[in-house]
């Protein structure tokens, strides 16, 4: 098939010669930029003529000033007279306000009725079991309520919410479980920071019943919030059983679990190093710490410090030996922890140190005897000086360092980062001023040896930005190994799938390297740990690392029946922990605790196990593995869902990550509603962001959203989100891309205000939606091809979750095929057909676009409703809303590969054609001859009313056989061996012009190529220019020796057109 590149000139005699447009670099030129071109001679020539008119002396003729025409009047606002829950009054496409797409108007009243009709609740049988379609259950990853949302989670909702309404569609019973997460270390760091800045308060002044109450109150305020931005995005979620991680439903299954999982003894208490936040004074997990990887000398920024901190630099120090001059030097990069240090460790084979085997060093600070012990596992010979300093309490190496020697553990940290009491003299002197305070003293006692830079990771708060602290604590551990193995089994059996296939192998990664985990945090908010310490009269009750006095229950009476059986005849009292549990370990039980467990509901025999768990990939190690694990070990081996699909996540349009301090957040409502960059600043400041972050902010706003955010809707932005979705695990998001698809929901609301009108008051839809007559025209069997076609991609794609294959589909279908072909095409046979035409192509008209409707509904579910509920519903059809409609299939009546390739065909001349007009710039009364075999004519000659209307330039087509002579003066474009398209240019175009400007070309390109053929004639050109390099330059001369002959025959061609 040919291009427009290979379009000829012909003269009487038909014989052809090729005009290349291809640019400079050989690279070929699209109809628009040859357009562009000729357009831009035409204004030279144009600007010489009125320069030499200028120039010239004749008296020049005042011109009248042109009267300006006033701007359009804005179109007047819609008014939604609605009752809210009702069924939305449809105002007549006709009225000023409808005239465009207007995303507010077109959302309106659509969601609150459909959430009062029930239709986002499951539906079952008439006897009240699953429907035979099936089961088809998603339970939403709860969003905390710290605050709104950003574009990610509006990337979850459009990707959930399109398969649950295409599932829905299918006649399936499904379920989408709406939920909110507490948010412990999250929601209680805000509260208290907004506590703190309205009433210079702690949390401590108002004590743990008062703080937890103020909390209750705030989440209140923004749960509301949040769940009005997941209406916005229009997610059909069934609220009748909305959960929150706190409430009494989710409380009892967290409480249950504990409970189980502390009598089998899968959660064990134990003293271990915990990755401390000093800033958030609570334990975190590994996977909620960030590891700074720097180079070397690096200031930081430290929570509760006002200057950075120096990291990257390693000290060395010089311990003395017991009964010696001599001494030992060690480096650390954490000289503050010199006072944790309670031995030195060498190399046992180490020559340089045998002397010293048996020996003891002094403490540099403290009256403090230390062993030098022999470790071949904490020590490397060839690193440093070969001794390592061991401080078991404050690094998780020397922890197990201290374990095997049974050195002692000393914390010197309070929990408030400041040092203890083992400090001595030091006690009190926050961590990092401790640190400046040490290497003073060492270089006062000559103990200091220097410092250098030093590569390290610095571990950080995830939520906080603190620098992470190793602490000794007593803690609740949950033994991960053998649920770990368990799920691990299920995904490699088959029984749960994770995708993309990069996920599974990260799962796996993880769960077969996984460690126990910590689920003590000491926070105020949350579930605190059912668990009580017995202290038991006239003994010790200080030690609270004893596991056997600690009794699990689910109420407190229950715990004192527990513990009289363990301590008969003892009397004692119950203390509750103080502590609460790890957000994480609530989430993980979603699955079960949303359907009721532990209580055996309907909705646990309905609905576990779940077909779908989608979410980002970055949170496939905090809640997935976890859900997994947690749940199988609950119900016996039941795996949770089926299958996991993990998610992209989202990025700016540069591909940086989004973050507030770059001011790249986007807020999905502001790209819903659109919001000015002053608005967007105005955000900045309500948040707790340092004032200096907020310039910086706002300087990053400035770059990513020079003009604000446009108003694009939300079907524009759950359509190209969905687009996106490519399975990549970035998408860098272009709020360009999102206005665009506001455009094609234009371009769907127009072209149904165009259908209803082609189709009349009084129309009547055929009964059935996948009949055919036998009367449809080549376009209509064509295009119902193309409908059956998509629907049959979009089925396939969806039920692979292949988000990115569906939305093309629809994409294509709706703009390329039913709006730029069919509509245009069917005005004729509309207007002027027979009465059986007629019917026949208003009827193909309305399953197009019904059938469009339909597929394009779960990723825009808002303008599919508008505009649905306002087609005719065909008879006997009462199906209240589209979100019940029935998914369109692939029909095997529509299918007509036979019609496709005819009018494929047809639709490649007007291409051509339409190609050919663009290059000459012939904008009306053209006249073009198709040249055919006998069978492509004849199509083509049935065909002709359907060019003429799709080629807007052209007003006669006439088709000729292949031996026929073709006029004088016409370009061709060969479509393929079969059919070539002309167009008469003679007496169209300004031939003089055209040679002027082409041989202006052939002088450019001239000078292009010698320059290249002079790089390319250098001394060892082969050999000292890369291959790649030689290969590319001659492409490039192929390129312009091509362009150029195209050109200089073209020149000769026109010449003897104007002779």
């Amino acid at each position: 098939m040919s291009t427009p590149i290979e379009a000829t000139i012909a003269a009487a005699s038909s014989v052809a010669t090729t005009e290349f447009t291809v640019t400079a670099e050989g690279v070929p030129k699209t109809a628009k930029q040859l357009e562009n071109e000729r357009k831009k001679a035409e204004k030279l020539a144009k600007f010489a003529a009125k320069q030499a008119k200028k120039d010239s002396k004749e008296p020049k003729e005042k011109k009248e000033k042109k009267e300006v025409k006033p701007a359009a009047a804005p179109a007047p606002a819609f008014v939604d007279a609605t009752i809210p829950g009702e069924k939305k009054i449809l105002v007549s496409l006709e009225d000023p306000a409808l005239k465009s797409y207007n995303p507010e108007t077109v959302e309106s009243s659509w969601y609150a009725w459909w959430e009062s009709q029930g239709f986002f609740e499951p539906e079952f049988t008439a006897d009240g079991n699953i429907k035979p379609e099936g089961c088809y259950v998603i339970p939403a990853p709860p969003p905390n309520v710290t605050g709104a949302l950003h574009i990610g989670h509006g990337l979850t909702i459009a990707i959930q919410d399109s398969l649950i309404r295409y599932h829905r569609m299918k006649g399936k019973t499904v379920l989408f479980i709406p939920g909110f997460d507490h948010a412990g270390i999250s929601t209680q760091s805000v509260v208290e920071k907004m506590l703190w800045a309205k009433e210079k308060k702690t949390r401590h002044d108002l004590g743990r019943e008062d703080f937890v109450k103020l909390i209750w109150e705030w989440k209140e305020d923004y749960h509301m919030r949040i769940k009005n931005q997941l209406k916005r995005l229009g997610a059909s979620y069934d609220w009748s059983r909305e959960a929150f991680t706190l409430d009494e439903t989710r409380s009892k299954a967290v409480v249950e679990a504990f409970v189980r999982l502390h009598d089998d003894g899968t959660i064990y208490r134990a003293s271990r190093l915990v990755n401390w936040c000093v800033h958030l004074n609570t334990t975190l997990s590994n996977l909620e710490v960030q590891n700074k990887e720097i180079e070397g000398f690096t200031m930081l920024k430290v929570p509760g410090y006002d200057e950075p901190i120096q990291f990257g630099v390693i000290t060395s120090v010089a311990y003395p030996i017991e009964g010696s001059d001599e001494t030992l030097i060690v480096a650390t990069t954490r000289p503050e922890t010199l006072f944790g240090d309670t031995a030195i460790a060498i190399h046992p084979k180490d020559p340089r140190y045998t002397h010293l085997h048996g020996k003891f060093v002094t403490h540099p600070l403290l009256n403090r005897r230390m062993p030098i012990v022999l470790d071949d596992e904490a020590v490397d010979m060839e690193f440093g000086t070969g001794a390592v300093k061991i401080t078991p309490a404050h690094d998780l190496n020397d922890y197990n360092t201290g374990k095997r020697h049974n050195l002692e553990f000393i914390n010197i940290l309070n929990d408030n980062g400041t040092l203890n009491e083992n400090c001595g003299e030091y006690e009190g002197l926050k961590r990092f001023e401790a640190r400046s305070v040490v290497i003073e003293k060492l270089k006062e006692l000559n103990l200091y040896i220097g410092q250098e830079a030093n590569p390290m990771s610095v571990p950080v708060c995830e939520k906080s930005g603190d620098v992470i602290e190793p602490l000794l604590k007593p803690q609740w551990w949950v033994s991960q190994k053998d649920q770990a193995i368990a799920a691990l089994k299920a995904v490699k059996d088959g029984e749960i799938n994770i995708h993309p296939k990069s996920s599974e192998q990260e799962f796996n990664h993880w769960l077969g390297n996984i460690q126990d985990w910590c689920i003590s945090r000491q926070l105020w908010w949350g579930h605190r740990c059912p668990v009580y310490f017995v202290n038991i009269e006239g003994q010790d009750n200080e030690d609270k690392s004893d596991e056997s006095r600690w009794i699990a229950g689910r109420t407190e009476e229950e715990a004192q029946q527990k513990a009289v059986a363990k301590f008969p005849n003892t009397k004692f009292t119950l203390e509750q922990d103080e502590d609460v549990l790890d957000t994480w370990f609530s989430s993980g039980l979603w699955p079960l605790s949303t359907l009721g467990w532990p209580e055996k509901t309907e909705d646990m025999k309905n609905f576990y196990p779940m077909q779908l768990l989608e979410t980002g990939w970055d949170i496939l190690f905090f809640w997935v593995a976890r859900m997994i694990m947690l749940s199988m070990k609950m119900t016996g081996g039941e795996i949770p869902f089926t299958d996991v699909f993990c998610h992209s996540l989202v990025r700016d349009a540069q591909g940086r990550k989004m973050s507030k301090s770059l001011g790249n957040v986007i807020d999905p409502l502001d790209v819903i509603a659109g919001t000015s960059l002053q608005n967007l600043h105005a955000k900045l400041t309500q948040g707790n962001l340092d004032p200096k972050e907020v310039k910086k902010a706002q300087l990053g706003q400035e770059i990513s959203f020079p003009n604000g955010i446009p108003e694009c809707g939300t079907d524009a932005l759950r359509f190209a989100l969905c687009a996106y979705t490519t399975g990549g695990r970035d998408i860098n998001l272009d709020i360009l891309r999102v206005e665009g698809y506001r455009k094609f929901c234009n371009k769907i609301y127009q072209a149904t205000k165009f259908a209803l009108m082609r189709l009349g008051d009084d129309y009547i839809p055929p009964k059935a939606s996948a009949a055919v007559t036998g009367n449809e025209s080549l376009v209509e069997k064509w295009i119902l091809h193309k409908l059956t076609m998509a629907a049959k991609v979009s089925n396939e794609a969806l039920d692979k979750n292949n988000f990115m294959d569906s939305t093309n589909a629809q994409y294509v279908f709706w703009l390329n095929e039913l709006c730029d072909v069919y509509i245009e095409n069917s005005k004729s046979l509309i207007l002027d057909g027979t009465d059986d035409e007629r019917k026949s192509a208003r009827d193909t008209l309305y399953t197009c676009l019904e059938g469009a409707l339909l597929l394009i509904h779960p990723f825009m579910p808002y303008l599919t409703e508008e505009l649905w509920q306002r087609i005719p519903r065909r008879p006997l059809d009462t199906t209240p809303s589209i979100v019940k409609a029935a998914y369109p299939v692939f029909q095997e009546s529509f299918y007509n590969p036979a019609a496709e390739a005819a009018y494929d065909l047809v639709l490649e001349t007007v291409k051509a054609a339409r190609s050919l007009f663009s290059n000459y710039n012939i904008l009306k009364n053209g006249k073009i001859y198709i040249q055919a075999t006998s069978a492509t004519a004849e199509t083509l000659e049935q065909q002709k009313s359907s060019i003429l209307s799709l080629v807007k330039a052209a007003t006669e087509a006439e088709i000729l056989s292949m031996d026929a002579q073709v006029p004088e003066g016409c370009v061709v474009f060969v479509v393929n061996p079969e059919c070539s398209v002309y167009v008469l240019v003679k007496g169209q175009v300004d031939l003089d012009a055209e040679i002027t400007k082409a041989n202006g070309k052939i002088a450019k390109l001239d000078k292009i190529r010698a320059g290249l053929l002079k790089s390319m004639n250098v001394q060892d050109y082969e050999t000292k220019v890369r291959q790649e390099v030689r290969d590319q330059n001659s492409v490039k001369l192929e390129g312009y020796n091509a362009e150029i002959d195209g050109l200089e025959a073209m020149v000769e061609e026109f010449k003897r057109l104007g002779m």
